[in-house]
């Protein structure tokens, strides 16, 4: 029986032990658990924390607030991306700044500055301003969206819904590179088309103008754009920063964007109204392409000898199949260049040389 009695006490004493061992283990080993399949270890990760790489941006991400006269008229989020010659320099969105013509940013310690806008563009969708220098703690690194790969994680810092919420953390992967969307300019859809990266970081209207950061805490993109249809939901859309650079180089310096023009006006095969309000009617085998809806005098088009109602179907040796696509291929040329148009006209199928002058927006 005394044996029997010190068997019990040994087990029992064994079983607390390695219960009392096993949640000491846990809940005091950060690199998670470590358990084995296929003779194989395999570690899982609990602690996945992105502290460190946020505090290196996060006091560099601003709310961007415009005005007109005393009325406020909207609110995004940027960030500071250098500072030189007694100013800080911020990346926002356009449409966050398009509305008004006073602007001002809340920085991360509640404090507020002044700021002026220094250059923007509608269609890379970006805007430069700049504060007095003082006000900056932190800058931005910048990192290289090219670099980046599908699965890759990535973060946002930023105000979605207004400065109530600024300083917000978002966390996800790159779902995506090379997207092609098209995005809504001065109320016409469809009207340009951008290449940017997909992410399922949550992105919400305020997040605009924020960055868009890698695991390292580099910006990598420039938050812009939020698809939102019912039956989607967590995929976000930024510029990639590659791209952004070589526009804000000029915007910085308050140059604007020049870019090459046809001199024709364009609508969509599809757009029927628009069509019969140019007096145009298309044959019933017209090719999908961009209708020509009018000619500038002494424009590009008019000395190359487009008309009105011809189908454009190729610029360059690339096929397009509306006006968003047709505006993103012609601003990769520069103006001055010499671009192939392939068109139909009266069934049949042409091709001419179009010298692209400056464009006149």
């Amino acid at each position: 029986m005394r044996k029997k009695i010190i068997t019990l006490i040994v087990v029992l004493i064994s079983i607390v032990a390695g219960a009392s061992l096993m949640y000491f283990y846990l809940t005091n080993t950060s690199s998670g658990i470590r358990t084995v399949y296929n003779n194989k270890n395999v570690n899982i990760t609990s602690n996945d924390s992105i502290n460190e790489s946020v505090n290196k941006i996060y006091d560099a991400v601003v709310v961007v607030e415009n005005s007109r006269g005393e009325r406020a008229v909207g609110s995004g989020t940027g960030f500071i991306y250098k500072t030189e010659k007694g100013n800080g320099y911020i990346i926002t969105n356009n449409h966050v700044i398009a509305d008004g013509d006073n602007y001002n940013v809340i920085l991360s310690d509640g404090s507020s500055a002044e700021a002026k806008l220094l250059g923007s563009d509608v269609y890379s969708d970006l805007a430069v301003l700049s504060i007095d220098e003082k006000y900056v703690t932190t800058v931005a690194q910048i990192g290289s969206s090219s670099d980046m790969k599908v699965g890759d994680t990535v973060f946002t810092v930023g105000a979605p819904l207004s400065d109530e919420y600024s300083g917000t953390v978002t966390k996800g992967i790159i779902s995506g590179k090379d997207r092609m969307v098209s995005v809504t300019l001065n109320n016409n859809v469809g009207d340009y088309m951008m290449n940017v990266l997909q992410t399922d970081a949550s992105i919400n209207p305020g997040n605009s103008g924020g960055p868009l950061c890698n695991i390292n805490g580099e910006v990598i993109g420039i938050n812009s754009l939020k698809l939102v249809e019912d039956e989607v939901e967590g995929i976000g859309f930024a510029i990639p920063i590659d791209e952004a650079m070589v526009y804000v180089e000029k915007l910085e310096k308050g140059k604007n964007i020049e870019r090459p023009m046809l001199g024709v006006t364009l609508l969509n095969t599809t757009d029927s109204y628009e069509l019969y309000l140019s007096g145009i009617i298309l044959p019933k085998n017209a090719p999908e392409g961009i209708v020509v809806g009018g000619v500038t005098d002494d424009s590009p088009a008019s000395r190359a000898g487009l008309e009105k109602g011809d189908i454009i179907t190729k610029l360059g040796d690339k096929e397009v199949e509306s006006r968003a696509e047709l505006r993103y291929q012609l601003y990769k040329y520069n103006i001055g260049d010499t671009v192939k148009i392939t068109y139909y006209r009266d069934g049949n199928e042409k091709t001419v040389d179009v010298t692209l002058d400056k464009s006149l927006q």
